[in-house]
């Protein structure tokens, strides 16, 4: 379990420095394109979302007060597990509105999105293990 969790842990934070390659240098910012694909779930993420802040605030206190190693690990445990069945309802909702239920100007087409899909999935997949 250690091993799965680190291997975790690990798989986020290099998703996440993915996402941020460039973003310190680029000269050009990208387009900014707005969803509306999850607004029927968008109370329900926020609120996992916020839970979540709160587990990771109470993992932080934690490690400030010395905690027990391996009950921070099932902490964090708790964290990943949270942000892995929301990263999959925002993934579902994307898949529902965004791929399969949207109008979609003639610019993009479907083996973009398709390709954007597979990305996506990829990332994510990458992150949750």
């Amino acid at each position: 379990m250690l091993d799965s969790t680190m291997s975790d842990l690990q798989n986020a934070e290099s998703v996440a420095a993915e996402g941020n390659v460039g973003a310190a240098t680029s000269d050009v910012s990208p387009t900014v394109r707005r969803s509306t694909s999850y607004a029927h779930d968008k109370a329900k993420i926020l609120a996992r979302l916020r839970r979540m802040e709160g587990q990771v605030r109470g993992v932080q206190r934690m490690v400030e007060e010395d905690q027990y190693c391996l009950d921070v690990l099932t902490q964090l445990s708790a964290v990943i597990a949270a942000a892995r069945q929301t990263g999959l309802l925002v993934l579902e909702d994307h898949v529902r509105g965004c791929v399969l239920g949207a109008d979609h100007p003639d610019e993009i087409d479907r083996e973009e999105l398709l390709t954007e899909l597979i990305g996506a999935i990829d990332r994510f997949g990458r992150s949750v293990g």
